[in-house]
């Protein structure tokens, strides 16, 4: 008998810490943490305690013997993974607690951004006694990507903004929401009254194909269009035509998964999610029986993970499709191998498929766009294969998921080729000298780029808020000057 986790697994690892037998990989510290898709459960490991579900924030850990049939292959997912990565140190991993140093028995930090890498490192500095922690979010709701980024229909990955909320009740957290750094407060006036401010913005900035007739109605970015269904403020009024037979998604990764998963299926499935109510109607009212999603890549650079694509393969009234002529390819994987296998699989399945279903979504693979056609309004998306041969396919709406960028801020550095706050150890450096600037620290995507899962910024923050610490240790940290 044994534990499984499913396909919402957050990479959190509170189920590490609590795992009496250590059969929970990988492990923060491990080289394939940072690049794992999910945490694995070592079947001939687990003892069937059940601490690992308990704890679990997310809710994606599921006996063996409840698992639903669309999440059965997880039992092998896990399985696998230690077939490949055998199971050998289960010493638990050291906790520690960090403690004030009693010569200086009060800590005042500032935290910009509200989402789960600022609440990581909020959770982080406010268990330490005497420490005093300050929120600063534009926004006048909190949590972030785990309130606007995750999709609708995920409802358990939504979980976790429930499992930030105590931090934020906490009696040494002050949370300013409807306050901008740089625009309400600056930058200066955070320093004055902090020993320490940590960046944690995310990275929001869109990226642009660069091709002639982006800027053509129906053209959209990703985050718009997520920001859109999950109802951002930022999104209020915005409204997209879902009018036409067929959407083009750019991009292969999981938020172009998301988008793709959201189009196809019927409104009903949306009812009762939190979906925005413009975005509902607009799924009520819609024509689209085809999603296309073009990666420029063949299947085996595809940047979704594994459960994502699996899950698309199990929509009741969505056929998932490819073309066996662009599956076929298969040069290096441009990640870790593991779940390769199965992702090939389950591409090469839906080139085999044939269609039944009033609704698809199609994988296409080794496309580049080139150009949206249409005057005033996309008519079509035109594109390249490697050989210099073309394809237009027509569509109403073309949505750019090719990931996010970093913002610039006055006052701090900033590195344009990677579009993040140059940092070392979470603290943030001159790039002129590599020297860090005295106080000033960033966590999450704006100091490593938009990669990981929620529980990866748990470790960003931790290795920040453990530089902070060190730094106040040795007396490195200016003292505030205004109370």
């Amino acid at each position: 008998m044994t534990f499984v986790i499913t396909q919402a697994c957050c990479n959190d690892t509170s189920c590490i810490a609590v795992c009496p037998v250590q059969c929970i990989r990988p492990r923060p510290g491990e080289a394939s943490f940072t690049t794992a898709e999910q945490l694995y459960i070592d079947p001939a490991t687990c003892i069937d305690c059940g601490a690992c579900a308990e704890e679990c924030p997310v809710g994606a850990i599921v006996h063996h013997a409840d698992l639903p049939t669309r999440l059965e292959e997880f039992r092998g997912i896990n399985a696998d993974y230690f077939a490949e990565h055998p199971l050998d140190d289960v010493t638990p991993p050291r906790l520690t607690r960090p403690r004030l140093p009693r010569q200086q028995p009060r800590l005042r930090v500032a935290i910009v951004g509200c989402g789960p890498a600022a609440l990581y490192a909020a959770s982080e500095l406010s268990e330490i006694r005497g420490v005093e922690v300050t929120i600063v979010e534009r926004l006048l709701e909190p949590y972030g990507l785990a309130r606007f980024g995750i999709a609708p229909d995920h409802g358990q990955t939504r979980l976790m903004a429930e499992r930030f909320a105590p931090v934020l009740r906490r009696p040494n957290v002050t949370c300013l929401l409807g306050v901008e750094a740089g625009r309400d407060v600056s930058i200066a006036d955070l320093q004055r009254r902090h020993h320490a401010v940590i960046w944690a913005t995310g990275a929001f900035a869109d990226r642009t194909l660069g091709v002639v007739g982006e800027d053509l109605q129906g053209s959209v970015s990703a985050r718009d269009f997520v920001a859109w269904y999950n109802g951002h403020p930022d999104s209020t009024g915005r409204r997209f035509d879902l009018s036409g037979r067929r959407a083009v998604v750019i991009g292969n990764g999981n938020v172009a998964l998301d988008i793709a998963r959201l189009l196809a299926q019927p409104a009903a499935v949306y009812e009762h999610t939190s979906i925005s109510p413009n975005a509902l109607q607009a799924l009520r009212t819609s024509g689209i029986e085809e999603v296309v999603v073009v990666g420029r890549r063949g299947p085996t650079h595809a940047a979704y993970s594994t459960a994502e694509l699996l899950a698309l393969a199990h929509l009741p009234e969505v056929d998932l499709l490819a073309l066996p002529g662009e599956t076929s390819r298969t040069e290096g994987a441009a990640r870790s191998p593991f779940g390769l296998g199965r992702r090939l699989g389950a591409v090469r399945d839906a080139a085999a498929r044939t269609p039944t279903r009033p609704r698809r979504i199609t994988l296409r693979f080794g496309l580049a766009p080139v150009e949206l056609t249409g005057e005033g309004a996309v008519t079509g998306v035109l594109l390249e294969r490697s050989d210099g041969t073309t394809e237009r396919i027509e569509t109403t709406l073309v949505i750019r998921a090719i990931g996010f960028d970093g913002r610039p801020t006055a006052g701090l550095p900033f590195d344009p080729v990677t579009s993040t706050i140059p940092s070392n150890a979470g603290r943030i450096i001159d790039p002129s000298t590599d020297d860090p600037l005295p106080g000033m620290y960033c966590t999450g995507w704006i100091r490593r780029g938009p990669t990981g899962s929620i529980g990866a910024n748990r470790f960003d923050a931790a290795e920040t808020v453990a530089s902070l610490l060190d730094d106040f240790a040795q007396g490195r940290l200016p003292a505030p000057t205004a109370l």
